[in-house]
């Protein structure tokens, strides 16, 4: 952990920072799950969040951290999904603008949503050394800060409220378990378990075809993602270093799963609990129906990570 890894204090802190503008998500249950999997899961809906995402959460504690000359100038990011649209959105609430590096190949749908939340787009090659060559030259233009989607302690911090809010309002779990990709969700859940739920385990799922936080976890060193081809969209990004260290200390493991069983639970959350999930946040459901997580018995939170899916490109 670096001297930056957010506090219990920030978490806390973070909390009353972004509550009067994203949304107190619900807890939900499914009597169903409970008996096909013989446990008890509370499914934290972020996808009833502001922008269909918890990456609201973390925008808006990064930007309304910012002193209001530091703002003026605006805030900066590269991205292809739900951190673009939630900088985007954070930035129009606090009045600046937000300027948004997105890949060309981007999906037409999240490029309309990052406008219409008022994002400045400027595209780029699809590839990582463009998105950041674009991203300086951008930032050199406007003076616009950087606010990183995932590798930020701000961001980590506002994005630990999430499982602050499961932990407080369900207490005695035994298990909380996320979805990774960058990590910030993930680090910032890990956080919130061992500040206010002691005893209470964090485990991570992610697809096989995007393994790097399994490989990195397991060897002790950042191993990142090349190439990776998931229908878990979110998921595709490499841990960072602040996460990293935080993700090492604190969670217990992390597994893999087929993208057979991603689009497996994505559809049995539909028809069960007559909710819309994207795939990334079915990820951690896919764990516990391949029995790659043992959770009989056990009271198990599960962080159910947003809810933006392209409806004319579903995968069934």
């Amino acid at each position: 952990m670096t001297d930056l890894t957010p506090t219990a204090e920030t978490i806390k802190a973070a909390h009353e920072r972004i509550k009067p503008f994203i949304s107190h998500t619900p807890v939900m249950t499914s009597a169903t799950f409970d008996r096909i999997f013989r446990t008890s899961i509370f499914f934290k809906c972020e996808n009833f969040q502001k922008v269909g995402a918890f990456k609201a959460r973390g925008a808006t504690n990064a930007v309304r951290s910012l002193s209001p000359d530091t703002l003026k100038k605006g805030v900066a990011t590269h991205s292809s999904g739900n951190h673009a649209q939630a900088l985007s959105w954070a930035a129009a609430l606090a009045g600046t603008e937000a300027y948004i590096v997105m890949p060309s190949n981007s999906s037409p749908v999240k490029v309309d949503a990052v406008k219409g939340y008022g994002g400045r787009i400027t595209f780029c090659e699809p590839n990582l050394s463009s998105r950041e060559s674009t991203l300086l030259k951008v930032i050199a233009q406007t003076g616009a800060i950087e606010i990183h989607p995932y590798d930020d302690p701000r961001i980590i911090a506002g994005q630990a409220t999430s499982a602050f809010e499961l932990i407080v309002e369900i207490p005695g779990l035994d298990m909380i378990i996320a979805p990774v990709g960058g990590g910030g969700l993930l680090s910032g859940t890990a956080l919130s378990a061992f500040y206010f739920a002691p005893g209470c385990q964090v485990m991570a799922a992610e697809p096989e075809q995007a393994d790097d936080a399994c490989r990195s976890f397991a060897s002790g060193c950042l191993m990142p993602s090349v190439n990776p081809q998931t229908i878990a969209d979110g998921l595709r990004t490499s841990l960072g270093t602040y996460t990293f260290p935080i993700i090492r200390k604190h969670v217990s493991g992390i597994v893999t799963v087929s993208e057979e069983s991603i689009v497996r639970a994505m559809k049995l959350i539909w028809e069960r609990m007559k909710i819309i999930v994207e795939p990334s946040s079915a990820v951690p459901m896919a764990a516990i129906m391949e029995n790659k997580i043992d959770c009989a018995g056990k009271r198990i939170g599960l962080i159910l990570s947003g809810g933006n899916v392209d409806l004319n490109n579903l995968p069934w």
